[in-house]
């Protein structure tokens, strides 16, 4: 699973799953911390349609950490202030990048967490098409 997939379902999804990996490789690894827990500006792109132009829509606060296992990093980012998801997140990057055994019993709970996101997004979804109002349908009075 590719690094983008396995942290957008990890910060979306439930933070008791990543605190649980997490929790999984404190137990057996060292942790080295390379950056405590910091919190800093990015800048926001996006695409202006009409000229294909990229503009900056304002800056995001985040929460960064970087960590190392077995000489190998793993890099934390999060929207707003959020230090410990940002750390777990940095922990488990790190046992990904070091090929720890764990990571392949993962898989599965990232998939079916990913499931139940794509679940109660679709679930949103139709209650706030329900109250779409067909404009076609409506008559003059």
């Amino acid at each position: 699973m590719k690094r983008r997939r396995r942290t957008e379902i990890l910060v979306r999804g439930s933070e008791k799953l990543a605190e649980s990996l997490f929790e999984e490789i404190e137990k057996k690894y060292e942790i080295k911390m390379i950056e405590k827990p910091n919190t800093g500006l990015v800048m926001v792109k996006m695409r202006e349609s009409a000229k294909n132009s990229l503009f900056y829509l304002g800056e995001v606060l985040v929460t960064e950490v970087k960590v190392q296992i077995n000489k190998k990093f793993g890099l934390g980012i999060v929207k707003g202030y959020r230090p410990d998801l940002a750390y777990w997140l940095a922990v488990i990057d790190a046992a990904y990048n070091s090929n720890l055994e764990e990571t392949n019993a993962w898989k599965k709970m990232l998939v079916e967490e990913e499931k139940r996101i794509k679940k109660a997004e679709s679930l949103k979804e139709a209650q706030i098409l329900k109250t779409k109002v067909n404009f076609e349908t409506m008559k003059e009075g």
